[in-house]
């Protein structure tokens, strides 16, 4: 299945909407056209939903949030929606402050989003924001372990159910669900952590799997964690001495440009439950 959904990212080439933040902007570029998709960055209110109508997807990360960018979120969003295109949200430091937190709150609010994605503690903001009340209280930690694994897998379903879309948390353990299903996944690297950006990388990229992939949006998003896991091992593998975080965001990209869909099939680590 993993093959098949990589192998349709480079057959199809997706165009992808990138309105994200100007620390990793550079980078969730060059991870875009690594996995065979296009990536176009704008966040002009003035054009933004002419280039949304172009592209396939649209991915929506709110890491450097400003008074211009917002109203671009919103405008290009209910775009995408008008014209059936496929929408993340990546709701970066939700929780950080009240313009993070009700920025995000109003786009899932405002704006219908096949995929969020998330660290554990932003997509509990959300939960909580969106006035979710199951599976949101002390007992989903801010990090999912092993030790709080079924009711991590619970909270997440719980929020898919209710927003009726893919929501992907991504930490030590990722967890992507439906709200039916949830593949538990556990691939990459504790030294992913030290490069800025990943997830933000990793947000630009699946939002190409889920547009390469539209019937299988879940086994889109849930291969696009293996991915990106999958490359921070290998990137790791092939570091030298005296390479640094630099050098592996350089092999981390490197890797997935050299990836076969057969290679992530066989070094894909997931349970579904």
């Amino acid at each position: 299945m993993f093959s098949k959904i990589f192998s349709n990212v480079r057959e199809n080439s997706p165009l992808i909407h990138n309105i994200t933040n100007y620390v990793t902007v550079n980078d969730v570029a060059n991870i875009i056209l690594a996995c065979g998709a296009s990536p176009i960055m704008s966040d002009d209110e003035s054009e933004v939903e002419e280039i949304t109508s172009i592209c396939g997807g649209l991915n929506i990360n709110i890491g450097t949030l400003n008074k211009n960018t917002i109203p671009s979120m919103f405008l290009a969003g209910k775009k995408a929606n008008s014209l059936g295109h496929k929408v993340l949200l990546d709701p970066v430091g939700a929780g950080a402050s009240k313009l993070r937190t009700e920025t995000a709150v109003n786009l899932i609010s405002e704006v219908k989003f096949d995929v969020i994605r998330g660290n554990i503690s932003e997509i509990k903001t959300l939960a909580l924001g969106s006035g979710t009340t199951k599976g949101v209280d002390a007992d989903v930690s801010d990090a999912v372990t092993d030790s709080n694994l079924e009711k991590s897998i619970e909270f997440v379903k719980d929020f898919a159910k209710k927003m009726n879309c893919v929501v992907a948390i991504t930490g030590a353990i990722d967890l992507v669900s439906d709200g039916q299903k949830c593949y538990v996944i556990r691939n990459g690297k504790a030294e992913m952590g030290k490069i800025t950006g990943t997830g933000c990388q990793l947000s630009g990229m699946m939002t190409a799997f889920i547009v390469a992939n539209p019937e299988n949006i879940l086994e889109a998003a849930a291969a696009a964690v293996c991915t990106m896991g999958l490359a921070g091992e290998i990137g790791w593998k092939n570091m030298q001495p005296g390479e640094g975080n630099s050098t592996y965001r350089n092999r981390i990209i490197d890797t997935i440009y050299n990836m076969t869909g057969e290679q992530l099939e066989s070094g894909a680590k997931f349970e579904i439950r």
